[in-house]
């Protein structure tokens, strides 16, 4: 189903903005526990150094720049700091991760995204990390059409459904997605990891289902 907001197929920007913001719906909804870390650190520095900002401008009107110019002094000072780190920690910490979080089972997730100038393509890398095992990373490049229409509308189902059939941690939270976007006849070339994930899935929903036609059979015969 299409979103009712529109956006400008040729801003970059909002294109990428907008499917950034569809990832966090994305995988809370599949009962991810998202880790707002990160952007809570740049918040902070970005309005502390805002803060410094304000209050120089206030005491500077209030007494005048000669009995305050020292203290001027040292809130330049530290707000050139404090930029200098809100520009290092979005640059070398965050290197463009939207989000981080961690799956029902345990397993942490980072993704980060990306686009080139005037190319519209979706850059896309994901990390796994298991509660048990070594990071794993799948680097996806897919393109913006694949779920914008030519109004600009986003369209959910295959932006979800690029996740679903590349991360097999995410198919083991969606299997339906997964399932439902690999037809029989395409299942040879889907990913090992998110068919075992479809198939272990299928199973223990098999035998829920099995368990519960069972209490319903011998409630019949009493």
């Amino acid at each position: 189903m299409a979103s009712q907001e529109r956006i400008s197929v040729h801003n970059l920007a909002d294109l990428k903005n907008t499917s950034d913001d569809a990832i966090p719906n994305y995988l809370n909804s599949l009962k991810f526990k998202q880790d707002h870390r990160l952007i809570d650190t740049r918040l902070a520095l970005g309005y502390s150094a805002f803060a410094i900002a304000a209050a120089c401008f206030l005491w500077d009107y209030k007494f005048g720049f000669e009995s305050t110019k020292y203290y001027t002094a040292a809130a330049v000072a530290i707000y050139t700091l404090l930029n200098a780190a809100l520009t290092y920690w979005i640059g070398f910490v965050e290197k463009g991760t939207v989000y981080q979080g961690t799956a029902p089972d345990g397993s942490k997730i980072s993704i980060a995204t990306s686009t080139k100038k005037n190319v519209p393509v979706y850059n896309i890398k994901i990390t796994v990390t298991p509660k048990n095992g070594k990071p794993e990373t799948i680097e996806l490049a897919r393109s913006f059409t694949e779920w914008f229409d030519v109004q600009g509308h986003f369209i959910a189902r295959p932006f979800q459904t690029i996740f679903a059939t590349s991360v097999p941690l995410i198919a083991k939270a969606d299997p339906k997605r997964a399932q439902a976007a690999a037809p029989a006849s395409d299942f040879a070339n889907v990913d090992t990891d998110v068919l075992e994930a479809i198939a272990a899935s299928g199973t223990t929903s098999t035998g829920a289902e099995a368990s519960s036609s069972s209490k319903k059979s011998k409630r019949r015969k009493a």
